[in-house]
């Protein structure tokens, strides 16, 4: 698929930062195109803010750091499921998906790679391959929670792209309090630069090849 084919992308993220952590480069890149980039997030994790905390924080740092990526605020689709309990609201779950593939029509989803060990993550990659059959997906990596990822492709990125990711991800106070190490901009260049060993730029996003019709 050329990029000129694509005029919709829908990345599936299971909790807001997901989208961000995983694709936000390539979000950036290509919001900043003529393709239409659109989010959908399906939960807000209320039950994981620090304490004391508005149970609308996250979805407030989603409306942020998504726009500093370029996507539209009627382009983020968010879900309120409760975190970690994702098995029991499959069929809810797909239901939605459907919905959002039936509405936006896209071009090229991605969604959490099958490797990923958090329990929501698994579900929204298996009810993604259900709801996106004979479509064209794409897999996204988050490390922490992954043994091994196949990466059969990367999006190059320019320095602006990985520039959006880190500010975009710097949306998510309530995160950065938590110090978890891959929200941190020399992180972030680090994995975008070992993904970009191989690219023009030296720099990129990786992803796993699920489906892709040429």
């Amino acid at each position: 698929m050329l990029n000129s084919e694509l005029k919709r992308i829908l990345v599936l993220g299971a909790h807001t930062d997901d989208a961000e952590l995983g694709v936000g480069g390539t979000i950036a890149r290509f919001a900043a195109g003529e393709t239409e980039v659109f989010v959908g997030v399906f939960s807000i994790c209320e039950q994981s803010l620090p304490s004391g905390m508005p149970e609308n924080t996250l979805l407030e740092e989603c409306v942020a750091a998504t726009a500093v990526l370029g996507v539209r605020r009627d382009s983020l689709h968010i879900s309120r499921y409760p975190v970690r309990r994702f098995s029991d609201h499959r069929q809810s779950i797909l239901d939605e998906m459907i919905r959002l593939r039936e509405t936006i029509k896209p071009d090229l989803t991605f969604i959490p790679s099958a490797s990923d060990k958090h329990q929501d993550h698994q579900v929204i990659h298996a009810e993604g391959m259900r709801a996106f059959s004979q479509r064209n997906l794409l897999a996204y990596e988050l490390p922490w929670n992954q043994e091994q990822f196949h990466t059969q492709l990367r999006v190059v990125l320019s320095e602006s792209d990985v520039a959006a990711k880190s500010r975009a991800l710097s949306c998510y106070r309530s995160q950065l309090i938590k110090q978890r190490a891959y929200f941190s901009e020399p992180y972030l260049r680090s994995w975008a630069t070992f993904r970009g060993l191989m690219t023009p730029t030296g720099l990129a996003e990786a992803f796993e090849v699920v489906r892709l019709n040429i």
